[in-house]
């Protein structure tokens, strides 16, 4: 996915359309997380729903050979490949916490750094592929990753410890009044607003100023080589410093990031040490939101807990795209990662309200 703007840019769209429809991919987590987390808790059949969603997925990819190149096709089929997408991160995050039980806090960044080598391979792999074919053949190697994602999806069983289906759910809104729930999904907000110039238009800001589709899958790659170290690491964090502490240390260092990213474009070295920082930008901040989501949502609510962590994800990144999209052009790529990096302060607004102590799992 670190290629899909490049891709749209080749098919002859511009900035502007390229930030609508990196919005649009993204506009279904303001609903869909909560479709698919409510038949989730619903039913207990997360597995199910991973799979009918990775099929789906290959579906979308195939179905892009045969729609007319044109805004409104694309933006239709990036509408419903996102719905489904949306089932497979939050639900399948669910079913890893089920499936590890109380050993969570021990093994849960063990297992989820697969996720992480898995996008690295990927990422590299496209990018060295991109250097011989043409990127108009993108769609068919995501394609054969998702056709991948959905045989593999029937190597793992329903957790046993989740919730079976449920006649009738727990409400949700007694826990999103709790302060430390509301400021966190605020904090994500912004955090995640701040990244949106990232995820829309890195590859095309790397690309205009002469880096390769190799060099810029490796420099995808090294953010997700230091969100793996902190999937290992991260427990001593958690066990040392406060919420407080380490979310205000993520918002810091990813404010510092994109400031790095807009002023020395050119720099390879700079982008390099810019993208080690993604291990508190999403390394650290993700392992402490699966802490708060369950600890706070019972065993029945998770599905719509990671269902609103996800939804606060698709709210940030869509209106920074959308945002970025628009100034692009008129204030320049370097202006848009800089904006974005000082917009991290406003999330030490909520910090208050996160516990200054120690939380244990």
């Amino acid at each position: 996915m670190p290629f899909w703007s490049l891709y749209l840019e080749d098919q002859g769209f511009n900035y502007q359309e390229i930030g609508l429809l990196s919005s649009l991919a993204i506009v279904t987590r303001f609903f869909a997380p909560f479709i698919w987390g409510w038949i989730a808790d619903k039913s207990g059949k997360r597995m199910l729903l991973v799979r009918i969603a990775t099929w789906m997925e290959a579906c979308i990819w195939f179905m892009i050979f045969l729609i007319p190149n044109t805004f409104q096709s694309v933006a239709l089929l990036m509408l419903i490949f996102s719905f489904f997408q949306n089932a497979i991160l939050a639900q399948f995050e669910g079913v890893t916490l089920f499936w590890l039980g109380e050993k969570r806090t021990q093994l849960y960044g063990k297992v989820r750094k697969w996720g992480s080598i898995g996008f690295i391979i990927g990422v590299f792999g496209i990018g060295a592929l991109l250097e011989i074919v043409p990127i108009s053949m993108l769609p068919v190697m995501l394609l054969c990753i998702a056709f991948l994602a959905f045989i593999w999806s029937f190597s793992i069983k329903e957790p046993s410890t989740a919730p079976r289906s449920q006649i009738q759910l727990e409400p949700l809104l007694p826990i999103l009044k709790r302060p430390v729930v509301a400021a966190f999904f605020a904090i994500e907000f912004v955090l995640l607003f701040s990244h949106a110039p990232f995820y829309s238009f890195y590859s095309n800001y790397l690309h205009q100023v002469g880096f390769s589709t190799t060099e810029i899958g490796f420099l995808w790659s090294v953010g997700v080589v230091a969100e793996i170290i902190m999937f290992a690491f991260a427990h001593i964090f958690l066990t040392q410093f406060s919420w407080r502490s380490l979310v205000i240390l993520c918002l810091v260092l990813t404010g510092a990031r994109w400031i790095v990213v807009g002023l020395l474009p050119n720099s390879f070295i700079a982008q390099f040490l810019a993208q080690t920082i993604h291990a508190f930008s999403f390394g650290l901040f993700h392992m402490i939101a699966m802490r708060i989501i369950f600890q706070n949502f019972s065993m029945g609510q998770q599905g719509r807990g990671q269902a609103m962590y996800s939804t606060m994800w698709g709210l940030g990144v869509a209106l920074g795209s959308i945002l970025a999209g628009r100034y692009w052009q008129l204030i320049s790529g370097e202006m848009v990662f800089m904006i974005a990096g000082l917009s991290t302060l406003v999330g030490l607004l909520f910090v208050r309200w996160l516990p200054k102590q120690i939380q244990q799992a």
